[in-house]
């Protein structure tokens, strides 16, 4: 289910990215314990995870930035 279009208040932004930073210590981790292993394959699928998680940050950050025009819905 997509939620383009639906537009989440601040509060609920701030803790999406809370949980999402929360969810990048975990694939710190596992990059961190692949690179000590020199396991090629979990580094890079580490990498990718935390890629993932720095774009989904990117992408609340500039919801939070965007001015709101619906008054309403504060």
């Amino acid at each position: 289910m997509s939620t383009q279009g639906k537009k989440k208040g601040k509060a609920g932004t701030y803790l999406a990215i809370g949980s999402t930073l929360f969810a990048a210590f975990s694939n710190v981790k596992k990059v961190r314990a692949a690179r000590g292993e020199n396991d090629t394959l979990q580094l890079i699928d580490g990498l990718i995870r935390v890629a993932a998680v720095a774009t989904g940050v990117a992408l609340l950050v500039r919801d939070l930035r965007q001015p709101d025009d619906d008054v309403l819905t504060d």
